[in-house]
C-alpha cells in the first residue's frame, strides 16, 4: 500500500506563490500516474493537474494552465505543485493521488494523501 503525504499549504495573498510537496512511498511508482486535485466548500473534487512517471507526459485543468506547474522528483519519490499568481478561486483543500491508469477522475486514482489548506485572501 503506498504512503501519501502532503505539505506545503497556507495562507497567500493574491497574486502570490505557494509549493505543495507529496512523497510517496511504499509501491515502485514508474508505472503509475501521480495528480493533484483539489476540493472548495460545497463543491466537487477536481483534478488541477497529473504526471505520468515514464513517460513523464504532464496535464493541466484550464483553469491553471500557465500558472501552476507540476514536477516530479525520482530520487526523492516526490511530486511538487508549483502554483503562482494564485487567485482567491484557488481556495481549497488540495490532495494529492496516485493512480495505475491515466484518467481525470477521482475514481480513477487508488491512493491518497491527507489533504492541505490552501486559502487565497484578496
Amino acid at each position: 500500500q503506498v504512503q501519501l503525504v502532503e505539505s506545503g499549504g497556507g495562507l497567500v495573498q493574491a497574486g502570490g506563490s505557494l509549493r505543495l510537496s507529496c512523497a510517496a512511498s511504499g509501491r515502485a511508482l514508474s508505472l503509475y500516474t501521480m495528480g493533484w486535485f483539489r476540493q472548495a466548500p460545497g463543491k466537487e473534487r477536481e483534478l488541477v493537474a497529473h504526471i505520468r512517471w515514464s513517460p513523464r507526459i504532464t496535464y493541466y485543468s484550464d483553469s491553471v494552465k500557465g500558472r501552476f506547474t507540476i514536477s516530479l522528483d525520482n530520487a526523492k519519490n516526490t511530486m511538487y505543485l508549483q502554483m503562482n499568481s494564485l487567485k482567491p478561486e484557488d481556495t481549497a483543500v488540495y490532495y494529492c493521488a496516485l493512480s495505475p491508469g491515466w484518467g481525470t477522475r477521482p475514481e480513477n486514482f487508488d491512493s491518497w494523501g491527507q489533504g492541505t489548506q490552501v486559502t487565497v485572501s484578496t
